[in-house]
């Protein structure tokens, strides 16, 4: 009998609701209104990760897309000593509802890791660390490549043994996991919309035990 494929899923749209998180602990940084700075910083995060040539660490991206926040913002911070309370607040940063029961409902099914953009030492912080196997989770640390570049997602699928199905939830994740080619399942959540340009999964699910049962 073949083993089952590994199944990867993003972790900071999939998993953690990032923004709720992340808005919260840049209020509590800065004392300005989290959402709007959350959102600058976020875009910014993004497009650093998309158009850097070479690899530096995700806690670089994250220091200097906040000094671009704090600039389009005007908020007169030190980013650099911020995004080091920043990182360190992952640990608070909420699971989604259903993680606690579907992602138990999904590993009896197969193999389950993670694929996010991101440092080993800042997803270590996090509440789904415990929930996976180390030798699954798939970091842009390890893979040395950030998402939507190709070249993660096919690096993760030679990881996996060369079959992956990937769990995704960002327009940006979809996308790029698509035109890689590797097989997604998207995951849907509040405030996260498919890109029309960027292709349509065969498979789409409300939550992750309905991603459990697509994939049983």
């Amino acid at each position: 009998m073949a083993l089952p494929p590994l199944v990867t899923l993003d972790l900071f749209s999939a998993l953690i609701d990032s923004r709720a998180g992340g808005s919260a602990a840049l209020q509590r940084i800065t004392g300005t209104p989290g959402e709007r700075l959350y959102d600058a910083w976020d875009a910014a995060n993004k497009a650093s990760q998309r158009d850097l040539g070479t690899w530096v660490p995700f806690a670089e991206h994250c220091r200097r897309a906040l000094a671009a926040a704090y600039a389009e913002l005007g908020v007169a911070r030190d980013p650099d000593t911020d995004v080091g309370a920043l990182l360190d607040s992952v640990g608070d940063w909420p699971l989604w509802p259903d993680v606690a029961e579907g992602l138990p409902a999904l590993a009896a099914r197969a193999r389950v890791g993670v694929l996010s953009n991101v440092d080993d030492a800042v997803f270590a912080r996090t509440r789904v660390a415990p929930l996976v196997d180390d030798a699954d989770v798939l970091t842009s640390e390890r893979l040395r490549a950030y998402k939507p570049a190709p070249e993660i997602y096919l690096r993760a699928r030679e990881r996996a043994g060369g079959r992956l199905v990937h769990v995704a939830t960002s327009a940006r994740d979809v996308r790029g996991a698509l035109a890689a080619g590797i097989d997604v399942v998207r995951l849907r959540r509040p405030g996260h919309r498919l890109d029309p340009e960027g292709g349509t999964p065969r498979r789409e699910a409300g939550d992750l035990l309905e991603v459990a049962r697509l994939l049983g």
